[in-house]
């Protein structure tokens, strides 16, 4: 890069317009810039780099933009413009910029703004005329930043050399040296692959503590379902650390081997149980039969004892009836005879009348009607348990019609629910609707509030920009006159004080007295005092000339305060108001207005419907849980139902037996208590009939010899045995019923099996029952825990499947984690496999300052007279960097030491060399691009002649490559050394520029 011609318009601290001839001044290689300080020797670097970039070195970047670049010293019509002329890349190209600036109307009072201006052109060697390239700033800074390849801040370290900057460089520790650098090289890219490479290993952590979080609480799953009995701990281990999968699927396999074998333990278990249980009631059951049997044959045996106890009672009985029925043939012939033809009669007309009510039983014998008396006695008593049947089966239909009811009422409820939940999904999602048209609606009362208050700060701003718009017009309008009046009572002021000036020797000659020296010469004699001329002004004129210009400069600061403030708040309220359409904003307001008003109108109902649909919700789960219910009962009085109606048939079989024909059981009773009475009453009659008969035909053929026949001694005796019916029938029923007892006791007694229990030890079914309610408590005791282990085991391997499956997907992520972990670390300068424990960033930086000492030893080497010699160090210094320390080689001793130790001359050259020694660095970084001016800033003054000798002729060797080099510098000696100088002149009208030693 070569630079023409600069040329300066009302810019800075240069009120007019002025141009440097850059080819005239490189001509001699080394040239200086110089001036007082404040002149604006830096402005002229100043305008290089607003020229190229389109804005200022450093600092001075946000203190001096736009409007702020103009000078105060140029005329109120005169726009700041810089103008260079350049080759770049082989490239002629001349840059045109112009800041924004107010420039007064043209037209009436006042102010206008006009936006900064660019213009980027390139000459055409084959034409001889310029050609436009670009009008955009965006576009021009684009270009030349590509064909410089350096960026401003590179630019402004490279070519505007900081001497300043270079001596903190030179001493700043590691972090301010790669801060630095950092800007210089453009290590961003660097830093961003550190930060990505973090951000991936921390995504990539996240990830892995995501999956193993997931793996942990499958684990905490199997572990409640497996319990605390597996014979190997649980993993302890925190999510993202190594091995984790491996011990949950290890302890996971250990478990499912444990319910395995808990399962079969179970299943063992049970098979005994069963086995035991069945055992126990089979047992149970030949218990009570035995003791049933046992029971029925100690009944039978103290009967039997009874009947041998009461033995010599029942041959009193049989004998004395026998003796009765001697006696009664021994009566009386005529008394007999006579007695027995009545009673034969009586008894006749008895017996039929008995026989009678008795159609069936007419011909049976008396024997035969008394068994069958006995016979209706005892079904009499086997109707007890009819009678109860009777009543249960009652009870059962009750309990029948009850279930019926039950029936009727839930088939009501099952209708009625399926009818609601018929409707339920359109009436959920009718209230869903106006759900979820309430909450946008309260979401759209949201949006519209929150664009309704910036529209209505926009209105409200649109009218006060309106409002501002004339005043600001008014107050640029006073700023411009008052700066009008201003320039006019300055200018009035500095020309009185010229003519004074001019004439001021008149006025010191008033003060002259001969023989007093004089002011000015300081001689005695005066032989010439100058006079006053017409016009002349004194110093009372000149005061109140400079207090009207200080009046009319102070009006001037008030009017461009106040237009200052006018325009900060015009700038505000139209910025606040983003568009000049009050109308537009005053319909968009009301809009907004209305449309928020019916949103919240209709956002105020979502309360009341969220209330309906909950109640509604909860209505659906109470209509489910009653049909759920409902289907429950059904199936539960189904199963009841058909246990009643067995129970019923079955009642109702044994009542139709019990009842034989009749109407009812009681009914039937009745009719057997009636029959028996009939069937007793005909058994008598007809013993009666038959024994009157007997003792009538007897009468007459034993009435002689009926005593003798008879057995007695005497009739007296006969007499004696002689008994009445009653007697005789209570003698001969309490015969026939021992003689059927002991018959009942012999059958009994017979049975085989009776006879082996009564032989057997006694029965105990109170253990048995024991046992066998203890074998059914063990039996579903065993069958619970072999349900609760095959549910554990098939819990188990599902959450070991699924844990199988989140291991696998853990897989790669663990080893995307440990390959990201480990160049992340490797990047970060904290793994062990970073050796120098650099940062990657560091790293590239370590190697452009290695290139940077380098080439600055060689111009140091010169410039300290082969004494010293800058190395890179790679070493940390305390928390800081590694690789970014620099060390200073003292050739006289043959030590390094730290550059903090040179001198402040030998920092200067130091810090000059580094400053060209990375100048070189970045313009071969830049892709090789010439840099073929250079300025270098300050610093010379702190060195001696000689060092300052051997520092120009350092910087006259870069000639050798076709370079300049220009100084900045208010050091006198170095005009004196550097003929080639280019001047900066201050003064109150501006600063201006002069050129020496060019032979223009």
């Amino acid at each position: 890069m070569r630079l023409h011609r600069l040329r300066i318009t009302a810019f800075g601290p240069f009120g007019g317009a002025h141009e440097v001839d850059f080819d005239a001044l490189s001509a001699a290689g080394l040239f200086l810039l110089h001036g007082p300080t404040g002149a604006g020797k830096t402005s002229v670097l100043d305008a290089v780099c607003y020229a190229l970039y389109g804005s200022l070195p450093g600092e001075r970047t946000a203190a001096a933009q736009g409007t702020g670049l103009r000078s105060d010293h140029a005329a109120p019509r005169a726009r700041a413009e810089v103008v260079l002329d350049l080759t770049v890349a082989g490239r002629r190209l001349e840059v045109t910029r112009q800041p924004a600036w107010e420039r007064p109307k043209k037209r009436g009072a006042g102010t206008t703004l006009d936006k900064a201006q660019t213009w980027l052109r390139e000459y055409d060697p084959a034409t001889g005329a310029w050609r436009d390239l670009s009008r955009s700033h965006q576009e021009t800074g684009e270009e030349i930043t590509q064909l410089l390849g350096m960026s401003k801040e590179q630019f402004c370290q490279v070519v505007l050399l900081p001497q300043g900057d270079f001596a903190r460089f030179l001493r700043a520790d590691a972090e301010a040296r790669g801060r630095l650098l950092g800007r210089l090289f453009d290590t961003r890219r660097f830093a961003a692959v550190e930060h990505h490479l973090a951000e991936l290993r921390r995504a990539a952590a996240d990830r892995v503590q995501e999956a193993d979080r997931v793996l942990l609480a499958a684990l905490q799953r199997m572990r409640q379902v497996a319990g605390e009995e597996t014979g190997v701990p649980a993993p302890e281990a925190e999510p993202g650390e190594p091995g984790l999968a491996a011990a949950v699927l290890g302890w996971a396999a250990n478990a499912r081997s444990t319910l395995r074998e808990r399962r079969t333990v179970a299943r063992l278990a049970l098979a005994a149980a069963e086995e035991e249980q069945a055992a126990a009631r089979r047992a149970l059951d030949e218990a009570r039969e035995l003791h049933r049997l046992q029971r029925h044959a100690e009944q039978l045996h103290r009967r039997q004892a009874r009947l041998e106890a009461t033995a010599g009672e029942h041959e009193e009985h049989v004998t004395r009836l026998a003796r009765a029925r001697k006696a009664a043939a021994v009566e009386g012939a005529l008394d007999l005879r006579t007695a027995a033809d009545q009673a034969h009669a009586r008894t006749r007309r008895a017996e039929e009348r008995a026989r009678a009510a008795l159609p069936a039983e007419r011909t049976a014998s008396a024997q035969q009607l008394a068994a069958l008396a006995r016979a209706a006695v005892e079904e009499v008593g086997a109707l007890a348990a009819a009678h109860r049947a009777e009543r249960r089966h009652a009870e059962l239909a009750g309990e029948l019609a009850r279930v019926d009811q039950d029936e009727q009422a839930d088939e009501a409820l099952l209708a009625e629910t399926a009818d609601w939940l018929g409707r339920w999904e359109t009436t959920r999602a009718a209230l869903q609707r106006e759900e979820t048209e309430a909450r946008d609606a309260a979401t759209r009362a949201d949006r519209l509030a929150a664009l309704l208050g910036p529209a209505r700060d926009r209105l409200a701003a649109a009218r006060r920009r309106d409002a501002l718009t004339a005043d600001a017009d008014r107050a640029r309008a006073a700023a411009l006159t008052a700066a009008e009046t201003a320039a006019a009572a300055q200018r009035h002021w500095l020309a009185l004080k010229e003519t004074r000036l001019a004439h001021i020797a008149a006025e010191l000659a008033e003060r002259l007295t001969d023989g007093e020296p004089c002011e000015v010469c300081g001689a005695t004699g005066h032989p010439r005092p100058a006079t006053r001329a017409e016009g002349h002004v004194d110093q009372r004129a000149e005061d109140a000339a400079l207090a009207v210009h200080r009046r009319r400069d102070a009006d001037r600061v008030d009017a461009e305060r106040a237009l200052a403030a006018v325009r900060e708040e015009l700038a505000a309220a139209t910025a606040a108001a983003t568009t000049a359409d009050v109308a537009g904003l005053e319909a968009e307001t009301r809009r907004l207005t209305a449309e928020h008003d019916e949103a919240r109108a209709a956002a105020e109902r979502l309360h009341a419907v969220r209330r309906g649909l909950d109640a509604a919700e909860q209505e659906h789960e109470r209509r489910l849980a009653d049909r759920h219910a409902a289907e429950r009962r059904a199936a539960a009085r189904a199963t009841l139902r058909d246990s009643l109606v067995r129970e019923q048939d079955a009642l109702a079989e044994e009542l139709e037996q019990a009842r034989g024909g009749a109407s009812g059981v009681a009914e039937r009773a009745r009719q057997l208590e009636e029959r028996a009475t009939l069937l007793t009453e005909a058994a008598d009659a007809a013993r009666a009939a038959e024994e009157s008969a007997a003792r009538l035909k007897d009468a007459d053929a034993r009435l002689a010899d009926a005593a003798y026949r008879a057995g007695f001694d005497t009739p007296e005796q006969a007499a004696a045995a002689v008994l009445d019916d009653a007697g005789h029938r209570q003698l001969q029923h309490l015969i026939d019923a021992r003689q059927l007892e002991e018959a009942e006791v012999r059958s009994a007694l017979a049975d085989p099996a009776t006879a082996d229990a009564a032989r057997r030890e006694p029965a105990g079914p109170d253990a048995a029952d024991d046992r066998a309610r203890r074998g059914d408590l063990r039996l579903r005791a065993a069958a619970a825990a072999e349900e609760a282990a095959a549910r554990d085991g098939a819990a188990l391997d599902t959450l070991s499947r699924q844990a199988t499956a989140e291991a696998r997907r853990l897989g790669p992520l663990r080893e995307e984690y440990d390959r990201v972990a480990r160049l992340a670390s490797l990047a970060a300068g904290t793994s062990v496999e970073n050796e120098r424990r650099m940062r990657l960033e560091s790293y590239v930086l370590a190697a452009r300052l290695e290139q940077v000492a380098a080439a600055a030893t060689v111009r140091l080497h010169r410039m300290s007279g082969g004494r010293y010699t800058l190395v890179h160090t790679a070493d940390r210094s305390g928390r800081g960097r590694s690789g970014l320390g620099l060390r200073v080689v003292d050739a006289w001793t043959g030590r390094e030491r730290d550059t903090a130790t040179l001198s402040g001359g030998e920092t200067f050259f130091a810090s000059l060399a580094l400053a060209l020694g990375l100048a070189d660095v970045v313009t071969d970084e830049a892709g090789g691009v010439r840099l073929d001016t250079l300025f270098i800033d300050e610093g010379f003054g702190s060195l001696d002649d000689q060092t300052l000798d051997d520092v120009l002729d350092v910087l006259d060797s870069l000639r050798e490559r076709d370079r300049s080099v220009g100084i900045v510098s208010h050091v006198a000696d170095l005009r004196r050394r550097v003929h080639t100088q280019l001047e900066v002149v201050k003064g109150r009208d501006g600063s201006r520029l002069r050129v020496h030693g060019t032979g223009g």
